[in-house]
């Protein structure tokens, strides 16, 4: 508990490590559904490559809840291994209980403390809350699975970038068009370069609060 202390302190006054200003938790080892190819797909026990087709085509999968049950209609009942290697990262602003604890062994405890500090602005300020209760690798293991919503009229290049498959090219489309006075221009210009799934793909990752 002292070491998250001083990561904390060290955060303040020496320098910004990287990621701090990333709204979607950093990720090593859990692939996203939407994002995943056939050959990642099939490497997860559970997800044959018949599965991971399916997956792909049924692009783009917009919540957790909805995703536990495409898998569940196509034949995948056991999902407590698979989730630890494929999961959608959830809203900590707006994620239910149920959609937490889909999170790969966060047990009821941990459920309610993320929900206590809600609502979060910063994925920051979730780490430093999560550290009074566990330490730096569980955080980064539990930061696979959530994210932040950022805001579209003030979040920084690298917040915007976290969000999965972004780019350089859309990380420009999304500023051109500030202000946004509400999330339907969002939509409407955006929808000018990409697919109306692939608008609301991004859309989970956005906020105008």
């Amino acid at each position: 508990m002292k070491m998250n202390k001083i990561y904390n302190v060290l955060i303040c006054l020496v320098g910004i490590p990287l990621g701090v200003f990333s709204q979607v938790g950093n990720n090593t080892n859990v692939l996203n559904p939407n994002r995943a190819s056939v050959e990642e797909l099939g490497s997860i026990n559970g997800i044959d490559n018949k599965m991971a087709e399916s997956i792909i085509g049924n692009r783009s999968h917009l919540g957790m809840i909805a995703f536990d049950e495409f898998l569940t209609e196509n034949g995948v009942d056991e999902k407590v291994e698979i989730y630890k290697k494929l999961f959608l990262p959830i809203n900590l602003n707006t994620a239910t209980r149920t959609e937490i604890m889909m999170v790969p062994s966060i047990g009821n405890k941990m459920a309610h403390e993320f929900e206590e500090y809600r609502p979060y602005k910063k994925m920051i300020q979730w780490r430093r809350e999560m550290a009074k209760y566990i330490d730096d690798d569980e955080i980064a293991r539990f930061e696979q699975y959530v994210f932040v919503p950022i805001n579209l009229n003030t979040a920084t290049d690298e917040e915007i970038l976290s969000i999965p498959g972004i780019g350089s090219k859309m990380l420009h489309e999304f500023k051109e068009y500030r202000p946004y006075q509400n999330i339907d221009q969002f939509r409407r210009e955006i929808g000018k370069y990409v697919s109306e799934d692939e608008v609301a793909r991004f859309e989970r990752y956005v906020t105008l609060d």
